[in-house]
C-alpha cells in the first residue's frame, strides 16, 4: 500500500503532466479535452499547494533542529522558537492532505442541475420554495456561477410550485449536493391573518450534469413532445411551439424546458437534465440495494429527509444532520451559504475519512 508521500508525490507529477498537456496546440483546440484537464487541474491544485507548503515546512523544521544544536546561546534560543511554531503548522498540514486525499465523487467538479418543489404547507410551501430559489441563486452570483431558469410554474400567491434550474460553476455539483432533501419553514405566513407561525416545507433536488460522453440514454426510451411555451420569458415565448417536454418512459420521469430562446436550445438542455436525472435515479437505485453507499452523517439525499429547518420567529437556522445552528437566518436566506456549505464539505470529509455509515 502506498504510503501518503508516495500517493502526493504522484499527484504532483499528474499535476505537472496536465500543465503540459494543456500547453500543446492540439489539446489547446479540443474543446472538451481542455475542459476535462481544466476541471482535473482545478481539483488537484489545493492538494498541490498544500504539499509544497508542507515540505516547505518540514524542511524549516529540519534546519531548525540543525540550528538547536548550535554553541550560540542566542541562535539555539531562535531555533527552538522556530521548532515550536513549525511543530503544530507541520501537523496542520498533515491533518488538511489527509482530508484532501479522500476519494472524491467524480461529478463533484461538475454543474449542477437543481429542482426545488413546494411540499407541505399550500401557498406558503410554495412562497418559500421561491425563497429557496433566491437563496441559491443569490449564493450563485457570489461566486461568479451562472444561474439558467429551464422551467417554472408560478405559484399565484408567489413562489413557484416547481421550478428547475441549472448553475454553471466549477465545483458546482460537489458544494451544493448536499441540498437535497426536504427544507422547513417556521413562520407567521403572509396568508395568515391571526398571527399564528405555521410549519411547511419545500424539497430540493441536485444532481450533476453528465459530460456529452456520459449521456448513454438509449433514445428509444424517451418520449419528446413539443408545446407552446407559457409564462412570463419574452416577446416571443407564446408564438411558437419552442417548450421541449421529454418523459422517460421505463422510469416516468418528465422533464420540460421552456425557458430557451429556441426549441433547438430547450431540446439539448431537457435531453441534457433527463439524461442527468435517469442517471441520479440508477444511482440512487444502487446505492439502496448497496444498502448505504449515501447513508453517511450527512445523509441521504432524500427528499423525505429533514435536512434543514429555517425559524423565522428566532432568526434561527438548523441543519439537523451535522448539528450546525447559527442565528444568522437574514443572511443565509439572502446567500450568504460559504459557512455552512464548508461545514457540510467538512463533515462529508470526516466521515469518510472515518469510514462512518448510517
Amino acid at each position: 500500500m502506498a504510503t501518503m508521500e508516495e500517493r502526493l508525490d504522484a499527484i504532483v507529477e499528474r499535476y505537472n503532466t496536465i500543465n503540459d498537456e494543456m500547453m500543446k496546440p492540439d489539446v489547446v483546440s479540443d474543446r472538451k479535452q481542455m475542459a476535462k484537464l481544466g476541471r482535473e487541474q482545478n481539483e488537484l491544485t489545493p492538494i498541490v499547494e498544500t504539499y509544497q507548503e508542507y515540505k516547505q515546512a518540514r524542511n524549516e523544521y529540519a534546519d531548525a533542529k540543525e540550528l538547536a544544536k548550535e554553541d550560540d546561546k542566542e541562535l539555539r534560543e531562535l531555533a527552538h522558537a522556530e521548532i515550536e511554531r513549525l511543530e503544530p503548522a507541520i501537523q496542520e498540514y498533515l491533518d488538511k492532505l489527509e482530508l484532501l486525499l479522500v476519494p472524491k465523487d467524480p461529478n463533484d467538479s461538475h454543474n449542477a442541475f437543481m429542482e426545488i418543489r413546494g411540499a407541505a404547507g399550500g401557498d406558503e410551501a410554495n412562497i418559500f420554495a421561491g425563497d429557496l430559489f433566491r437563496m441559491y441563486a443569490k449564493y450563485a452570483e457570489s461566486k461568479g456561477w451562472k444561474v439558467e431558469v429551464t422551467d417554472s410554474e408560478d405559484s399565484e400567491a408567489g413562489g413557484f410550485s416547481i421550478i428547475t434550474f441549472k448553475i454553471t460553476g466549477q465545483g458546482a455539483y460537489g458544494i451544493l449536493k448536499f441540498e437535497s432533501g426536504s427544507h422547513r419553514v417556521q413562520r407567521v405566513p403572509k396568508t395568515e391573518s391571526q398571527g399564528r407561525i405555521q410549519t411547511s416545507t419545500a424539497t430540493v433536488l441536485c444532481y450533476p450534469e453528465l459530460d456529452e460522453e456520459d449521456f448513454d440514454i438509449d433514445m428509444n426510451d424517451l418520449e419528446i413532445e413539443t408545446m407552446r411555451a407559457s409564462g412570463a420569458g419574452g416577446q416571443h415565448i407564446n408564438k411558437t411551439d419552442s417548450a421541449v417536454r421529454i418523459i422517460h418512459k421505463p422510469t416516468g420521469i418528465v422533464v420540460k424546458c421552456q425557458d430557451g430562446r429556441s426549441q433547438h436550445e430547450n431540446r439539448a438542455t431537457a435531453l441534457a437534465t433527463i439524461a442527468a436525472r435517469v442517471k441520479e435515479e440508477h444511482q440512487r437505485e444502487i446505492d439502496e440495494k448497496a444498502g448505504a453507499e449515501r447513508r453517511t452523517k450527512i445523509g441521504t439525499g432524500d427528499r423525505a429527509e429533514k435536512i434543514r429547518t429555517y425559524n423565522y420567529p428566532q432568526n434561527r437556522v438548523t441543519d439537523h444532520r451535522i448539528g450546525y445552528t447559527v442565528n444568522q437566518l437574514d443572511r443565509i436566506i439572502d446567500g450568504r451559504l460559504d459557512d455552512l456549505m464548508n461545514a457540510l464539505q467538512m463533515a462529508d470529509q470526516k466521515a469518510k475519512l472515518a469510514g462512518e455509515e448510517l
